[in-house]
């Protein structure tokens, strides 16, 4: 069961890889990198990928900070990698980068007031993408998109969006043990008052990458130019919805998407704070109408909708803080149910802020009994990760899952990568995904319409 998840993590296109048999490696580009992620794709090497990168984008602090992190891959003391970067900034970069054909790839992860333009632009030429999330932030955005996916089909290249939360331990075991019917029952309908399917996300505007405090991009604090926090983290919790509640299945934007409510709020940061998060004096032009009389930014990111899928009422919430607490980081939490046991995921405090995997009964069969078909179905699973086992919590079991599964969120873009990259050398993707990106956005962007009308109009 788990090799078939493992296989299935990556979403890329739904056709044949087009490179020429003459020239089998991958050949990447960098597009506007304004975001950390687009260096976390680098950072280890890959057998099949060139090791010379070709990066389009205007001169400034964004393209620096890339061009730093890549080099400090190169020489890092343990594995260091030895990327080449061949670097245009020309105004014409976009341009550029479809006239020269440098790579067979191109990587997006920056700006997202600009994402959906960039990855249509380079479907039309004939490039595969390779896109940080989200694909697109507004109702507009989202129209876009299905016109970008159905050229990608007919021009046989592969889109693709970075979900690197499906490459969580805690989540796939998750999604497995959703799968186990002697477990886990079936999955509840749930009601809006008790959503079968809850998912939040805490995230820090403040924080590491990579052992080092990461500057922000001040764009970053623009929700029209960022997203706000249901398109943008959000769309990484509405796709784990559908994959550990729905997997291997097509879902229909459609028809199997009702989104019944949405609300967004600020987070209140300070110029000390903004100075901290960006390295920046004073706030830039295009943030001041964010800012009130008492010098404060106001940055809506923090968002939720509740919505059903296919009958399944769920719900996602998103929050963005200024900084984590001392030895804490970014953290998610979930909570599956089933008719027979919830599933949920905790990283608060007491997990000390470790991704743990908890089990309830929910059943009348006794403790002891539940016990035994528990132990059972992790038995089958340690078989594809041997090691993991189960304790009684309390009222509830842990899952024990060894420190050696559990990565970390940075590395998870290497793993996410090589799974592309295989897909791209199979020529083929499962049927659900292409479809399933689409039914993805759709909720998220209609979350963002929704959080926009005004309350005495819902």
């Amino acid at each position: 069961m788990i090799t078939r998840t493992l296989l299935v993590l990556a979403a890329v296109a739904w056709v044949a890889f087009p490179a020429p048999a003459a020239d089998p490696l991958v050949r990447l580009i960098t597009l506007d990198p304004g975001h950390f992620h687009a260096s976390l794709v680098q950072k280890l090497m890959y057998a099949q990928v060139s090791p010379v990168v070709h990066v389009y984008a205007p001169e400034g602090p964004d393209l620096k900070a890339h061009l730093k992190r890549i080099d400090d891959f190169n020489t890092r003391a343990n594995n260091p990698t030895r990327w080449e970067e061949a670097v245009y900034t020309g105004p014409d970069f976009l341009d550029r980068m479809v006239a020269e054909r440098a790579g067979n790839v191109v990587v997006i992860s920056g700006n997202n007031a600009r994402k959906t333009e960039y990855i249509d632009r380079a479907v039309e030429a004939g490039f595969n993408v390779l896109a940080d999330k989200p694909m697109a932030i507004t109702p507009d955005g989202f129209d876009r998109l299905r016109k970008v996916f159905a050229n990608a089909a007919s021009r046989k290249v592969f889109l693709y969006d970075i979900m690197t939360e499906r490459s969580e331990v805690t989540t796939i075991l998750q999604r497995e043990l959703a799968r186990m019917p002697q477990v886990f029952g079936v999955l509840e309908k749930g009601t809006p008052a008790e959503p079968a399917v809850e998912m939040e996300s805490v995230h820090h505007f403040f924080k590491e990458v990579d052992g080092k405090p990461l500057t922000r991009p001040a764009w970053s604090f623009d929700v029209r130019q960022q997203g706000e926090a249901i398109p943008d983290v959000g769309t990484h919790l509405v796709d784990l919805v559908q994959w550990e509640c729905f997997p291997d299945q097509i879902l229909d934007w459609q028809k199997d998407i009702q989104v019944r409510q949405a609300r967004r709020w600020p987070t209140a940061l300070t110029l000390d704070e903004f100075k901290r998060a960006t390295s920046l004096e004073t706030y830039p032009d295009f943030l001041k109408p964010d800012v009130g009389s008492d010098n404060v930014l106001r940055v809506f990111q923090n968002g939720e909708v509740s919505y059903t899928l296919r009958g399944v009422c769920a719900k996602v919430v998103v929050l963005w803080k200024f900084q984590a607490p001392a030895g804490a980081k970014d953290t998610h939490n979930s909570l599956i149910r089933g008719t027979r046991a919830n599933l949920r995921v905790r990283q608060g405090a007491e997990q000390h802020w470790t991704s743990t995997l908890c089990v309830e009964n929910r059943s009348k069969t006794p403790s002891v009994e539940f016990e035994h078909d528990l132990k059972a179905a992790i038995a089958t699973l340690a078989a594809d990760w041997p090691g993991i086992g189960v304790k009684a919590v309390g009222n509830e079991w842990e899952i024990v899952i060894p420190d050696k599964y559990t990565v970390g969120h940075e590395p998870h873009f290497g793993q996410v990568t090589e799974r592309y990259l295989r897909f791209l050398a199979d020529g083929k993707m499962p049927p659900w995904e292409v479809p399933n990106m689409l039914a993805k956005y759709y909720t998220t962007t209609q979350a963002y319409a929704l959080g926009h009308i005004p309350r005495e109009r819902k």
